[in-house]
């Protein structure tokens, strides 16, 4: 019961510490969020705290390896169809588990559907920074792939970053490298 205790605790501060009032505005007037996040489920990476961003302002979809498959897509249709949500956002990291997993052919039991999917994306890259940003840039397609047929989300921005894990900060590829 300690780590019940634990998160309790931090519940608490997070109470006194949080905006009440816009916590009740967006339960009350439902979220707007600015941008959706597709991001990796590694504890070390928070958008809500990468991006500063206050409640409902960041539309946040988190999955290990930041790997799409029709549960990811169908949050991001439904965040730009019914949020009208217009900018959406992969964010892959620096020292990603997932990634790591996939290049050393690790992968038992439902991991394997993650490394799997990072593996094809990663080709015969050897180097995990490389590694992951090939990652973002195989989701990257994919979305715009995906998408592109719908009126909802195919006129969405789609963008992809790294986040190095060690300094903070957020580096955008290069649009040009995401080319089908």
């Amino acid at each position: 019961m300690e780590i019940r205790e634990k998160l309790r605790e931090g519940n608490r501060q997070y109470l006194a510490s949080s905006d009440a009032e816009l916590r009740m505005d967006t339960a009350e007037n439902g979220q707007h969020p600015y941008a959706i996040v597709i991001c990796c489920s590694d504890s070390r990476v928070i958008p809500e705290q990468i991006f500063h961003a206050e409640i409902g302002e960041l539309f946040v979809i988190r999955v290990a390896g930041n790997v799409l498959d029709d549960h990811q897509l169908g949050s991001v249709e439904y965040a730009a169809a019914h949020l009208h949500c217009g900018y959406i956002l992969l964010l892959g990291h620096t020292g990603c588990g997932a990634v790591q997993a996939a290049m050393e052919g690790d992968g038992e039991g439902f991991i394997r559907s993650i490394t799997d999917e990072i593996r094809k994306a990663a080709g015969d890259e050897r180097d995990p920074d490389r590694a992951c940003r090939r990652n973002v840039r195989w989701g990257v397609r994919r979305l715009r792939s995906e998408f592109a047929a719908h009126p909802e989300a195919g006129s969405a921005v789609i963008e992809g970053a790294v986040y190095d894990i060690r300094t903070g900060t957020v580096t955008w590829l290069k649009d040009d490298l995401f080319a089908m």
